[in-house]
């Protein structure tokens, strides 16, 4: 029998997407690879523990799950997180910035300055801007300052964004049009926090480096692996945490976060045998697969 690997995700790097395998290996995805794999038969999906610690239970999580965590292990994985707002010393700059992922969807968010633009790459943000840049609690406020003054969400779901991603504008202007207002209107509001420094617009836009420009439409997405399962299709672009695989029922969106967990191994000759499940049309309201 095949070793199996199990995977950690997926990581955006200066050269492009790349899986993460446990151990430290990592596959370079680029625009055609053929991504192929098997899962083990018999398997089970198990938590995949938190801050570098393995579940001390070892406890099965269901299949659908993008956290591949249960519930203690995800409490404590959230606890230690700058988005839990529960650490208040951290001494690095941040930075503030404005999401786009399409019509409508604008979002604002901090990271870490040290951590470049990874941060939206790995939300999948079709361009961004940043607005400024200082300690951590400044940047905190001001991102409670937006949100409460311009009605911008800090959060946007991802089964939103891989609506509309088959329908955006073609000229990157007219993808930037949106942040470009919220960013003036940011900047003319009062009670910015003295230590933030604003920074001037200047439009980051990720179609190119996502592979969407001309993207078929997405006929579906993975809802889940199971066991004995397999994936097969080749890259036609990737965004966020999904892969966009053309198969041979059309173009099949996989979440790599749903591999998490899982015992892998090559797919051989096997057909694509997971369960695919329709995009869910873009909500009216904005709310919280390889």
């Amino acid at each position: 029998m095949a070793q199996a690997w199990r995977c950690s995700g997926l990581r955006w790097s200066a050269d492009g997407p790349e899986l993460v395998w446990d151990g430290g290996r990592r596959s370079a995805l680029t625009w055609g690879k053929q991504v192929a794999f098997g899962v083990v038969e018999g398997g089970v999906r198990t938590c995949v523990g938190a801050r570098g610690h393995a579940c001390p239970r070892g406890a099965v999580v269901p299949g659908r799950s993008t956290g591949a965590r249960c519930e203690e292990c995800a409490r404590l994985d959230r606890a230690h997180s700058v988005a839990a707002d529960k650490i208040a010393d951290d001494p690095r700059l941040y930075r503030v910035y404005l999401a786009w992922f399409g019509a409508g969807m604008t979002k604002v968010g901090i990271t870490a300055v040290e951590r470049g633009p990874a941060r939206l790459l790995e939300q999948g943000a079709v361009c961004f801007s940043w607005l400024g840049t200082g300690p951590l609690m400044a940047a905190r406020r001001t991102e409670e300052l937006l949100r409460a003054a311009l009605g911008v969400p800090d959060r946007i779901a991802y089964a939103d964004k891989r609506a509309v991603r088959a329908a955006l504008p073609a000229g990157a202007a007219e993808r930037a049009g949106e942040i470009a207002r919220l960013h003036a209107g940011a900047v003319a509001l009062g009670g910015w926090p003295e230590s933030l420094v604003r920074e001037p617009f200047r439009a980051v836009d990720h179609v190119e480096t996502f592979g969407l420009a001309g993207v078929p439409a997405a006929v579906g997405q993975v809802g889940e692996l199971v066991a004995g399962g397999s994936v097969s299709g080749e890259l036609v672009a990737a965004a966020g945490p999904d892969l966009h695989l053309a198969t041979g029922r059309g173009v099949v969106v996989l979440d790599t976060r749903l591999l998490a967990g899982w015992g892998l191994v090559p797919a051989g000759d096997r057909e694509f045998d997971v369960p695919v499940r329709a995009l869910r049309e873009r909500a009216g309201v904005q709310d919280g697969l390889f």
